[in-house]
């Protein structure tokens, strides 16, 4: 097989269409896979070494394997193109360019666990790509692959139905337990696990949640051949990955390419170097919720799970995040701080609490009015944070706020004075002994 194969967006011109994407040979895949057992599908997918593109990396056919094999109930699954990890732009591109891999994808995940009806959930500001998807499976249904028409198609006693459902457009609902309650029409908070939502997910059924990216490369480990599949990129993290490269680059975009691919080969050669031949000073790897590396640690880095997890961050949604030498690091800091703010859904209160004084600290510091004993405090509440949360999203907010501050404390430090002294704003207050101006030293 070529070196960084093109398996989930091939450079075919109008590929998105139902007929140039059979006429490239488009669901053989699931042909080929209707006509093995549930149980040979889903070790066909465990033998490709197969993880999770959403960014947990979790073993996708371990996934599957949790699934009921006999259920009173209905079974679903859930795939997950919301998308609102800043820095992460990849799903959109299959939704316009290859949306039938992805409905190919979800006929096989979920003939595997015996699936009758298959949701794709997509981010609410996604209209554009609603619509394209939208569009792929009325395509889809007028051709025969899906729905009751399949079993004719293909010739077996199976069929799915396939449903485009438009998010209610926040950050949490990128969240499994979170997206399930938005599909039903309840408020998007975070559900307690157990039960996981295979025991127990949409509307209290069996329910498989995976990413987009991860169902549109099933077809194509069917189409190679799990052993061929697994050969690919790094060990432990076989297969192609969409590399969605932004910030100071010269040529940012959605770049297919084999993971343990080497991160300077990735910004120099693929994306043609940092802009104006600035040096890198700092680099998130996979989404803003990944802590960051400096850019003088970067050399001889591999873009895949292990490699990166050994320097304390993670591959993410792969989403490459590149800064230069004259990027503002405490306000790159304070942007993303805000973020995670705004985007806290409420329900857990480290991160509802937490999330709101970080970035309250954060602005102090950016004024210049912060101390370093406010640095300290910054890193006291990402420890509250994390691990005390229902969901990740505290994990997330937590991470990089406490990776910049770990590896660019100097440059907080820069905008830190010795001391900081206010008087009470409240006027009876104001009128007490103890409303002397109050001083704060390092």
């Amino acid at each position: 097989m070529t070196k960084n194969p093109k398996l989930v967006l091939p450079e075919i011109e109008n590929y998105h269409s139902y007929s140039v994407y059979t006429a490239n040979g488009g669901y053989n895949a699931a042909r080929k896979a209707l006509k093995q057992t549930q149980d040979e599908v889903i070790n066909e997918v465990k033998a490709s070494g197969l993880r999770g593109r959403g960014g947990a990396c979790f073993p996708t056919g371990l996934k599957w394997s949790f699934m009921p094999k006999v259920s009173e109930k209905p079974k679903y699954l859930a795939i997950n193109g919301d998308e609102s990890e800043p820095g992460s732009f990849k799903d959109r591109q299959i939704f316009e360019f290859n949306p039938h891999g992805l409905i190919e994808g979800a006929l096989i995940a979920g003939y595997a666990m015996g699936i009758k009806a298959a949701y794709i959930y997509i981010r609410g500001e996604y209209h554009k790509w609603v619509n394209c998807m939208q569009d792929a499976v009325d395509e889809a249904y007028a051709a025969g692959v899906v729905g009751e028409k399949m079993k004719a198609t293909f010739g077996i006693d199976f069929a799915m139905d396939i449903y485009v459902h438009k998010g209610a457009g926040a950050y949490i609902c990128g969240e499994e337990t979170s997206l399930m309650n938005s599909m039903e029409g309840d408020r998007a908070y975070p559900r307690f696990k157990p039960p996981f939502p295979a025991q127990v997910g949409l509307w209290g059924c069996p329910t498989t949640v995976n990413n987009v990216e991860t169902i549109a490369t099933v077809p194509a480990i069917f189409n190679v051949g799990a052993s061929e599949y697994a050969k690919l990129g790094a060990q432990g993290h076989a297969g192609t990955l969409l590399y969605g490269v932004s910030g100071h680059v010269n040529r940012p975009g959605v770049y297919e390419l084999e993971t343990g691919i080497l991160l300077t080969d990735l910004i120099q050669d693929v994306c043609g170097g940092v802009k104006n031949n600035k040096r890198i000073k700092a680099i998130i790897p996979g989404g803003s919720s990944m802590p960051p590396l400096r850019g003088d640690e970067i050399e001889g880095i591999k873009m895949d799970e292990e490699s990166l997890k050994k320097l304390g961050t993670h591959i993410g949604t792969a989403g490459v995040m590149v800064m230069d030498e004259d990027t503002d690091i405490v306000k790159v800091t304070l942007r993303i701080a805000h973020f995670y703010h705004h985007e806290s859904c409420g329900q857990c209160t480290p991160c509802r609490e937490g999330c709101g004084w970080m970035e309250k600290v954060l602005k102090r510091i950016n004024k210049g009015d912060g101390t370093s004993q406010d640095l300290d405090l910054l890193l006291s509440v990402c420890d509250n944070i994390e691990g005390n949360t229902i969901c990740a999203l505290g994990d997330a907010a937590a991470w990089p706020i406490r990776g910049f501050i770990l590896k660019f404390r100097d440059e907080f430090e820069a905008k830190v004075k010795k001391n900081r002294s206010f008087q009470a704003l409240n006027v009876v207050h104001g009128r007490r002994e103890s409303a002397k101006t109050l001083v704060f030293e390092n």
